[in-house]
């Protein structure tokens, strides 16, 4: 027997500054807070391979009209902070990075919303053509370098399957 796996609960990503990072998701309506708090030194240390006198400090956020899923896990590291990735402010994608992906029905005003949230555009929006559609799109840095796709569509869209043979 096959063992059941769930849809994708959350991403948890580690942070520099958690209050700067919470104005951001929340920008990209994250608004409800789902769990906070400072995380156990000992189990943390084991489980991500951090110093032992590390202190995680966690806040999950997640959109307060669904589910438990979809949520963005924010973490932050203190005594020591963690080593910042590379290519955190590049300007293209690297390979071993992705990219989280939202729908939004206005990717102008959502565009607005997380560059007052401290996001860096790529690049303008564009209509991104597929076999199947074209739509526009754009990707940005969150304030810590995270890539962040915006597409813009119908929220119906996202329970939509397409097949292109």
């Amino acid at each position: 027997m096959e063992p059941h796996i769930s849809s994708l609960v959350r991403t948890a990503l580690m942070v520099r500054d958690l209050e700067r990072a919470t104005v951001f998701y929340r920008a990209l309506g994250l608004t409800e807070i789902y769990y906070e708090g400072a995380l156990d030194p000992a189990s943390s240390a084991r489980t991500l391979h951090l110093p032992a006198a590390s202190l995680l400090h966690c806040r999950i956020l997640k959109r307060p009209d669904t589910a438990n899923f979809g949520m963005i896990g924010l973490f932050e590291a203190s005594d020591p902070p963690l080593e910042e990735i590379p290519f955190a402010q590049s300007v293209t994608p690297r390979a071993g990075e992705a990219a989280l992906v939202f729908y939004v029905p206005n990717i102008d005003a959502a565009l607005a919303k997380a560059r007052a949230g401290g996001a860096s555009l790529m690049a303008a929006p564009e209509f991104f053509v597929m076999p199947h559609r074209s739509q526009r799109e754009c990707v940005l840095r969150d304030p810590d370098g995270f890539l962040i796709n915006l597409i813009e569509r119908a929220p119906d869209e996202q329970f939509r399957t397409v097949t292109v043979s």
